[in-house]
């Protein structure tokens, strides 16, 4: 193999603080993540453990106050670190980003004595959280959701099922949205579930084509009882909660989808560099740079989009049209950068002796989780042209 290894992404960070965290980020996932991450994607493990160091570093609660635990960084930086955790291994840089969409419901919108309560534990203290929004009929229109919450005295009673749940059986928190009124989205209300309740079950996990190590099932509620201080916001208001929590975990995707193209562009870099056809480096053949120069496009410009869209949201103005695009843009150029990886490499890129298979496979998820590319289409043209009037 060629003794030239990957360089590190040349970030514009806005501090020297910032900048020693993505130091300490790097060293985490090439000591803790990169080394077993096909073994343990092949054998479906999840890493439990490299999710507890996180939160001892402190990289679980990076967004959100530092009073409560949290890191006190920028979207901008979050985002950064998120996309080198998933240029490891994406169950960690997923896992990471779903931990923190399962926080922000209480971060924004819950008491003063519900964050003083909970957010330390849910922030630094090595709890995971989950994120319970779709069901098994209830999708790309999560408006229609069934799962209920009935009123009895002090207490909620949560009957029903929630789908497709990052961490379902292994976390220890899930915020919940319920139907506790009419239908649509004003008769929904969130809820913080502790992952112990009983009544509430987890279903085998989901047999998937990539991500193995990161659980992925339906969660059942059976009579869930939830007290009425576990409540996130006004009855009423889980929709507008669960829309603004998908807002900031969309840029969160685009920036994992931005690290699995980064991983398997490097990958692709080095194979070319070492592979030799015709007397040469297949680097040297044109047709074959100009593929990796377009790779190399697609992200710079992903990593620009994401950023945008960060620097919007930390200045505290609108950015949901912007998180829509980063999200299509960059996990359809994952999806891109991933292919033509496995097509440089050829027949060794269809192995599972090399990487970028698993990326490739781990790129499709990304199109579709947390609003598919479609719904990122729809929310977009509303932005532009208003709502359909249909």
């Amino acid at each position: 193999m060629t003794d030239r290894a990957p360089q590190p992404v040349d970030r514009q960070l806005p501090t020297e603080e910032s900048r020693d965290l993505l130091a300490l980020v790097r060293e985490i996932a090439q000591r803790e993540i990169r080394p077993r991450a096909a073994e343990e994607e092949d054998s479906g493990r999840f890493p439990r453990e490299v999710f507890t160091l996180l939160s001892e570093a402190g990289l679980l609660g990076l967004p959100y106050d530092g009073s409560f635990g949290g890191g006190e960084q920028p979207y901008e930086v979050y985002l950064q670190v998120l996309e080198e955790l998933a240029a490891a291994r994406l169950t960690v840089g997923l896992g990471v980003s779903v931990h923190s969409l399962a926080c922000h419901g209480l971060a924004g919108y819950g008491s003063k004595e519900q964050q003083s309560a909970h957010l330390p534990a849910m922030l630094g203290g090595g709890l995971l959280g989950a994120y319970c929004l779709s069901e098994p009929a209830a999708g790309s229109d999560a408006a229609s959701l069934t799962t209920k919450a009935v009123r009895d005295g002090d207490e909620w009673v949560i009957t029903g099922t929630k789908a497709w749940i990052t961490h379902g059986g292994v976390a220890d928190f899930y915020t919940v949205l319920a139907r506790t009124g009419a239908p649509g989205p004003k008769g929904i209300t969130a809820f913080l579930v502790p992952g112990d309740m009983e009544g509430l079950t987890a279903a085998v996990p989901e047999k998937k084509m990539g991500m193995k190590g990161s659980p992925t099932a339906q969660l059942h509620f059976d009579g869930v009882r939830v007290p009425d201080s576990r409540r996130i916001g006004e009855e009423g208001q889980g929709f507008t909660i669960a829309l603004a929590a998908l807002d900031a975990g969309r840029l969160g995707i685009a920036a994992c989808a931005v690290g699995v193209a980064q991983a398997a562009l490097d990958e692709a870099v080095t194979y070319a560099l070492d592979r030799k056809q015709f007397g040469h480096p297949i680097a040297d053949f044109q047709g074959l740079r100009f593929m990796l120069a377009d790779m190399a496009t697609k992200i710079e410009a992903g990593r620009a989009l994401y950023l945008a869209a960060a620097r919007l949201r930390d200045a505290g103005k609108p950015f949901s049209r912007q998180a829509a695009m980063a999200k299509l843009f960059c996990t359809d150029a994952a999806m891109a950068v991933t292919t033509d990886a496995v097509q440089i490499l050829g027949g060794y890129g269809y192995t599972a002796d090399f990487p970028v298979e698993r990326l490739m496979r781990e790129a499709k998820v990304l199109q579709i989780v947390e609003g598919t590319n479609q719904i990122q289409r729809m929310v977009i043209a509303r932005h532009l042209a208003g709502p359909e009037t249909r």
